[in-house]
């Protein structure tokens, strides 16, 4: 089993494949992605020059999400970015984003701890459908990159099918009830 702890080492040959270092096989763009919402860090080297292309590879990966409509950055917010390269507000621009990143984590970490915690509305009927929806949105949001919380992010597929089915299940439910 590898070292979880320190960061996956990726290869980038001259042909420009990518070689995981741990498995001794090639990867591509969308494995690295995995690796990263299943909360592993991640470095990218240059075989032959040493340089450290990890920045360049995960902007990539952004940039090809976005461009399938995965949408997490707003236009508004992509254009300030452009403009804080040519700013003096470039000095804090990523003090600011790594920060905001972490406020973000730290409170959907404690909304869904707080969503497991006894609490009077879980009689309700249709609770555990809504907090199995909130979870799922949560996850969606950040990725799976909720701390601690990394066995749930790989059961997300399955987790989704059965979120689905309870929705559907609980607004037929609802349909009959309006009748």
């Amino acid at each position: 089993m590898a070292e979880t702890n320190k960061p996956l080492l990726i290869k980038r040959y001259a042909s420009r494949r990518l070689y995981n270092t741990e498995t001794s096989d090639y990867v591509t763009l969308e494995d690295i992605a995995a690796f990263i919402r299943e909360g592993r860090e991640v470095q990218i080297v240059d075989l032959k020059s040493g340089d450290d292309l990890t920045r360049q590879y995960l902007l990539q990966i952004i940039a090809e999400h976005e461009s399938r409509g995965e949408n997490v950055l707003p236009v508004d917010v992509l254009t300030d970015l452009v403009r804080s390269y040519t700013s003096q507000a470039a000095s804090v621009v990523p003090q600011f984003l790594q920060a905001s990143f972490e406020m973000l984590r730290d409170g959907q970490s404690k909304a869904m701890e707080n969503m497991g915690k006894a609490n009077p509305m879980a009689n309700m009927p249709g609770f555990e459908v809504m907090r199995a929806q909130q979870e799922a949105f949560f996850k969606a949001m950040t990725g799976g990159m909720i701390p601690g919380n990394n066995a749930a992010a790989k059961e997300g597929s399955d987790d989704l099918d059965d979120i689905k089915n309870q929705l559907s299940a609980l607004q037929e439910k609802l349909s009959k009830m309006g009748k």
